[in-house]
């Protein structure tokens, strides 16, 4: 499938190209966009991670089998990476802003109406009608980041992760206290659809100011991001990093349970785990930004990181909050990750193209690691086997992560590449 992003600001090498974007909005504007951002990234996680917490209420309310149960655990993975990947052709015909309106609507929608659905089959659909919308939101904003404000990268950026930050912790620990003073776990999730509501004002407030669209041959796709080093590059490090975290989520609580910890302080460690995403979404940005080359952090996540796992594999409990904390500064490299789609791109077009190949992609690998990591366990009946599947992810982002640090630009490379038939694919 080759789909290509937006075209409203049009393929160069020009170091200057989307400057005029952040200068021609008023000020009034600018702030209704930073605004947007923020309140859309606060709910692209809320359809996922309020729902865990009351998994079993809602598996037995609906009637639920297992495989239900498990079908709608797989959903999100699914979704982001089906409705990222058709992200760039929908905001060529219909402009992100425009397209962002519907997002958040279908995540509105469907938040709001699975709450009230009455059969399995119909909770799972309008589940994924609202990922839908998140995953769609997850592609474009670091777009709108770069084509509205590409001379302040590195703090939108710190105001969008950690908005998203934010709401998948509100989500992950309301849910339940929601559903204790309700006594009703559809009132719980059905809540979070204010959220979506909220976030929809900035933006039908500055629909008149989306830019206008440019020519669709402009457009890049994901041949051409793949035909390119630096595109896989991002794609194996977004999806080694997304592997790591899906399985610290789904994993981390029960792997800390079985070595003898009770469920209340596991749950409590992977809180932290999950909370730890919010400081490390607030400093990194504008350190990513700064840096023209990002590989030493690069490689301090990967020790951060490899300690980490180091202490789990050694002596998992008495150690457990520094062991947490160590994988918790290490998953920081989502944090680049997302990053990088707008430092390693010259424009809006690239931003959304790199982000909606590498997300699309990534996200499908990420959702292979927590089944394989627990397919070790069962099979080794221990820990130690799955703790080293997540070493060698980490050893694999660090490489290509060491690769994508460099100081380079999608459409440089792909310009090369056209105008230079024989020039190396790899992006070097």
């Amino acid at each position: 499938m080759s789909a290509g992003p937006a075209p409203h600001t049009p393929v160069t090498s020009d170091p200057s190209a989307g400057r005029t974007a952040f200068r021609r909005h008023p000020r009034a504007v600018l702030l209704l966009l930073a605004a947007g951002i923020a309140l859309a990234a606060l709910n692209l996680r809320t359809a996922i991670t309020s729902v865990g917490p009351v998994l079993d209420e809602v598996t037995a309310g609906l009637g639920m089998s297992a495989v239900g149960a498990g079908a709608l655990t797989t959903l999100p993975v699914l979704c982001f990476a089906l409705f990222g990947g058709l992200t760039p052709v929908l905001a060529r015909r219909l402009g992100e802003h425009h397209l962002l309106v519907y997002a958040l609507t279908a995540l509105t929608v469907g938040l709001a109406a699975r709450a009230a659905a009455p059969e399995p089959w119909l909770f799972l659909a309008l589940s994924a009608v609202a990922l839908s919308g998140g995953a769609v939101g997850n592609v474009i904003l670091p777009a709108l980041v770069k084509q509205h404000f590409p001379e302040r990268v590195g703090l939108m950026t710190t105001v969008y992760t950690t908005a998203l930050a934010l709401g998948t912790a509100i989500a992950a620990a309301a849910t339940v206290p929601l559903e204790q003073s309700t006594g009703e776990w559809r009132v719980a999730l059905g809540a979070y659809a204010l959220f979506g509501v909220v976030a929809a004002v900035p933006w039908l407030l500055v629909l008149r100011h989306e830019p206008g669209r440019g020519d669709p041959s402009q457009a890049l796709g994901f041949r051409q991001v793949l035909g390119t080093g630096l595109g896989w590059q991002s794609v194996l490090y977004f999806g080694t990093q997304s592997s790591i975290a899906y399985i610290m989520f789904g994993w981390y609580a029960q792997m800390l349970r079985d070595q003898g910890m009770d469920a209340q302080t596991a749950g409590l460690a992977l809180s932290y785990l999950t909370v730890l995403g919010i400081p490390m979404s607030l400093v990194l940005p504008t350190i990513l930004t700064r840096l023209r080359d990002q590989r030493p952090l690069v490689v301090a996540f990967a020790v951060f990181y490899l300690a980490g796992l180091a202490g789990l594999w050694l002596s998992p409990l008495s150690g457990v909050w520094v062991w947490t904390t160590l994988v918790g500064v290490g998953m920081g490299s989502f944090v680049f990750a997302l990053t990088s789609f707008a430092l390693r791109s010259r424009t809006g077009a690239g931003t959304a193209a790199l982000s909606a190949t590498s997300q699309s992609l990534g996200y499908l690998m990420g959702g292979a690691g927590p089944f394989l990591f627990g397919l070790l366990h069962e099979t080794s009946g221990g820990w130690h086997a799955p703790l080293l599947l997540v070493a060698v992810l980490v050893a694999v982002n660090l490489s290509v992560g060491l690769l994508l640090g460099r100081p380079r630009y999608l459409e440089d490379v792909i310009a090369a590449r056209g105008l230079s038939p024989g020039a190396s694919p790899d992006g070097r």
